[in-house]
């Protein structure tokens, strides 16, 4: 039986999306093969609540719908060849082998797996006498692929090209133009406006005059910059107040950050969820990070004992927010008083005060394992770290939240941590690059914060690391 193409899957192909086996076999066009390792790992997986887990027990569902049609021995290879008949079709070939070459000495448990893989996938180049493409999210296991003059690539039909939309745009406009300048439609100044051109800097002619302008259903709206800044954290350039200004924003309800790190993302997207709460518009605050700790680890997030114990050891970049904003808040107040020397607060005041201000606005956290079949109202919803989240993960978080709450998704594609996706997988460049075209399901923001702001140390790393 010949096929269009003949697909080796590396575990994370699969546990990134358990559905992958469907989107890539065409309705059995493409040859699946799968190496045993792949299924041993994938079965060491179906414990737990983490999307991954989900995922291993959903391609254990999907095996179920399978038939043996054939198994036949080469040399010390088995292949097992089954076939998936449902809704989709797909055909799999299981390889396995009695012995491996590998020498299992003194070499760690992932890279002994990524080696039997590759050997399978060495084997099956002679077996079938077809080019064979090695699929993994694994820049090292493509590496070694492609050692062993094996074609590799990181998934079928992701995109390499680069995000680079204009989330802010540089318009020039004339003096005159300012005249009932407020709420005109935005194609007057930009015949090239574009659904993701969120934010307007007009620069008027022959001056040193900017206004910065949101785009709401596609009308000029000028930031009113006093109200923006009235909150404990003061935004401090026009990428900040484009941000500030559309949390505080009543039309905006899905806010897309791609933020590089100490540029605030997390500082401002509190702070205005504060602002919020304490205005009434929302009754609590929900902040969510993935749980990659709980990956590497081997711990369940979830069941930490006590709501302090999961705050202080998961929640980290919350709790420093949190205590910034704790600190700042003392200085504002006494420097309103013109009182001279402000004393810092020390850690033991700190620590109560942040205490009392996560029972005053109801800030919660939620680890995504325990979200499933929940509903959230009435909320703030801050998710942390989206670089490091599947799409089927985003998904599922997303579907929780109803139409009286707003979400607020930050992340950066400098810091992915999770071994299941890469840039081009991940469900902030998903979101990212959703913002082409008009929805008219919600009314989403997004902006990319450049700056870095947490101080000098910081931005030099940036500089000298994303060269």
């Amino acid at each position: 039986m010949n096929f269009d193409k003949y697909y080796v899957l590396d575990t994370n192909i699969l546990l990134e999306d358990a559905t992958n086996i469907f989107k890539l076999s065409q309705d059995s066009k493409n040859l699946i093969i799968l190496p045993e390792t792949v299924l041993d790992e994938i079965d060491s997986k179906k414990s737990g609540f983490d999307e991954i887990n989900f995922q291993a027990r959903e391609f254990a569902r999907i095996l179920e719908n399978s038939e043996i049609k054939s198994s036949l021995k080469k040399e010390n290879y088995k292949i097992i060849r089954l076939e998936i008949k449902t809704s989709q079709s797909a055909i799999i070939d299981i390889i396995s082998k009695d012995e491996y070459d590998i020498n299992t000495k003194n070499v760690s448990l992932n890279i002994i797996n990524d080696r039997k893989i590759l050997e399978i996938a060495d084997f099956s180049k002679v077996y079938y006498k077809k080019e064979i493409e090695f699929l993994s999210l694994d820049i090292m296991a493509r590496t070694r692929a492609v050692s062993l003059d094996i074609k590799t690539q990181s998934l079928l039909g992701s995109n390499k090209d680069d995000f680079n939309y204009e989330f802010i745009k540089d318009v020039e406009i004339n003096f005159e133009d300012l005249e009932d300048f407020d709420n005109k439609d935005i194609a007057i100044f930009d015949k090239e406006y574009k659904p993701y051109n969120y934010s307007y800097c007009f620069k008027v002619k022959d001056s040193d005059q900017v206004i910065l302008a949101n785009i709401q259903n596609k009308r000029i709206k000028v930031l009113d910059e006093t109200e923006i800044r009235n909150q404990i954290i003061t935004p401090l350039n026009k990428e900040q107040l484009f941000f500030s200004n559309a949390i505080i924003s009543h039309i905006f309800n899905v806010l897309i950050i791609e933020a590089k790190a100490g540029s605030g993302k997390t500082l401002l997207a509190l702070s205005g969820a504060l602002k919020l709460v304490r205005q009434k518009k929302y009754q609590k605050i929900i902040y969510i990070r993935n749980s990659v700790e709980s990956l590497d680890k081997g711990e369940d997030i979830g069941y930490l004992p006590g709501f302090e114990e999961k705050f202080k050891i998961y929640n980290h970049p919350l709790m420093d927010s949190l205590e910034y904003i704790i600190r700042s808040e003392h200085k504002k107040r006494n420097s309103k008083k013109n009182i001279e020397n402000i004393s810092e607060l020390d850690d033991s005041e700190v620590t109560a005060r942040v205490e009392q201000m996560i029972q005053n606005y109801s800030i919660e956290t939620m680890w995504v394992g325990e979200m499933r079949g929940r509903t959230i109202s009435n909320s703030f919803i801050i998710i942390d770290e989206a670089q490091n989240m599947s799409n089927k993960t985003m998904q599922m978080v997303l579907s929780r939240i109803d139409n009286t709450s707003k979400v607020v998704i930050l992340g950066s594609n400098k810091q992915i941590d999770n071994f299941y996706v890469n840039k081009y997988t991940n469900s902030l460049t998903t979101l990212l690059k959703s913002t082409k075209n008009e929805s008219t399901l919600v009314n989403t923001f997004a902006i990319k914060l450049q700056k870095v702001l947490r101080g000098p140390i910081t931005e030099w790393a940036e500089l000298i690391f994303s060269k």
